[in-house]
């Protein structure tokens, strides 16, 4: 599995415009729920800290393969979903990783006790 995690500033001069671009960011990214093959989840949130330096939006979206993301990155809704929204962000940062397979840190101190047991 291979996880997608964007994250964008979003132009607004004012509270009330940031807030119109992160809806349209949104309702965006949301239209894409059900139409690309291999997407497994899709969830977008905003920021509630407000801090200085956080990005206003993020996209949490995972792919059953890598194939699967590239294919996406192509498709045509997606690129729908990009023209939409190329005026509106300020910034952009994204991760791709693959899921680890190793043992969370709970399951080795599990395994560390049953050892010494």
């Amino acid at each position: 599995m291979i996880k997608h995690i964007v994250m964008w500033n979003v132009r607004g001069e004012t509270p009330a415009e940031k807030a119109d671009s992160v809806r349209l960011l949104q309702r965006s990214f949301e239209s894409l729920r059900g139409r690309i093959p291999g997407m497994l989840h899709l969830e977008i949130g905003v920021d509630s800290s407000h801090i200085d330096y956080a990005c206003d939006v993020v996209l949490y979206s995972e792919f059953e393969s890598q194939a699967a993301l590239d294919a996406y990155a192509v498709h045509p809704e997606h690129l729908r979903v990009k023209l939409e929204l190329a005026d509106i962000r300020t910034a952009r940062h994204q991760v791709d990783y693959e899921r680890s397979t190793l043992p969370q840190p709970a399951t080795l101190h599990k395994q560390k006790e049953t050892v010494n047991d």
